[in-house]
């Protein structure tokens, strides 16, 4: 009887270490998401009386919220300022919903972040002019929105980013020569949006990319000959622009090059090279 006892009093006396124990700051985060996306109508919702280990999309490691992931969810509308709250978090994915409002700022200060994944919603205004600050990100996905204005300055701080992917939106200016700096760049797509300008030689610099998406803009002057040193790059999509001259054969003669674009009306045709008019697919 006393074993029994004992026992009992043990499994008492752990119970709180079966359940995550989040900081109420983070907790209150989670919460204010749910609320400010009408989650009652999510998807897959969240029971609020229950401990947080057991939210979907909620990913917590030594007591901390790691890993968000709610897309195709049924979110609808804003990400409340205390997402930024999410001081560990690394992944944050709220693709394919019903997003609307501004990304705001407060995301820019969770300086462990390697993913911001936003992709196919109605978010609108400025890209966060201080999300050269998200020094770990690897991969930005903000496709399929209403976003507006130049890339930042500081985007062209990130160097650690391998996939930047803000095709079909509402963006304009031009692309800074400091793309230089994004030398582990593997995808840029910028296609569907308003920029314009040259292309600068110094995208030259971005010897591991692989996906160069620059179709339906309005870039302008010719195609720079230091594309030529993109040696792994496989899809180069340039049509619907406002280039001038022809295109140099170093370029199109690229070793890995299987998805070229160059015009709408006059499709270069290769040998042992596929060229269609391609849908870029992100990751």
């Amino acid at each position: 009887m006393k074993k029994i006892t004992s026992l009992i009093i043990f499994l008492i006396a752990i119970s709180p270490l079966c359940y995550s124990q989040i900081s109420d700051l983070e907790k209150n985060a989670l919460v204010d998401l749910y609320r400010s996306t009408d989650g009652e109508n999510w998807n897959t919702s969240w029971n609020l009386n229950t401990d947080v280990s057991t939210w979907n999309g909620v990913t917590i490691e030594n007591n901390t919220v790691t890993e968000l992931n709610l897309s195709m969810n049924n979110l609808r509308g804003t990400i409340p300022s205390s997402i930024g709250n999410l001081k560990s978090l690394k992944h944050l994915n709220l693709g394919f919903n019903k997003l609307n409002g501004e990304i705001p700022s407060e995301i820019t200060i969770i300086e462990s972040l390697e993913t911001l994944q936003l992709y196919m919603n109605q978010l609108e205004g400025d890209i966060p002019s201080n999300i050269g600050a998200l020094i770990n990100l690897k991969k930005i996905v903000l496709f399929n929105n209403m976003l507006t204005g130049n890339l930042p300055n500081s985007l062209y701080e990130l160097t650690n980013l391998e996939v930047l992917q803000l095709s079909s939106n509402e963006l304009i200016g031009t692309i800074s020569p400091d793309i230089k700096n994004l030398n582990k760049l593997e995808t840029l797509s910028l296609f569907d949006n308003s920029m314009f300008g040259f292309i600068p030689s110094e995208i030259s610099n971005l010897t591991q990319l692989k996906e160069l998406a620059l179709a339906n803009n309005v870039f302008e002057g010719e195609i720079p000959n230091e594309l030529s040193k993109l040696t792994n790059l496989e899809t180069l999509l340039l049509t619907n622009n406002k280039f001038v001259g022809s295109i140099d054969n170093s370029i199109i003669n690229l070793p890995l090059l299987t998805n070229f674009d160059y015009k709408k009306s006059n499709t270069i045709s290769l040998t042992n090279i596929a060229i269609t008019q391609t849908t870029f697919e992100p990751e």
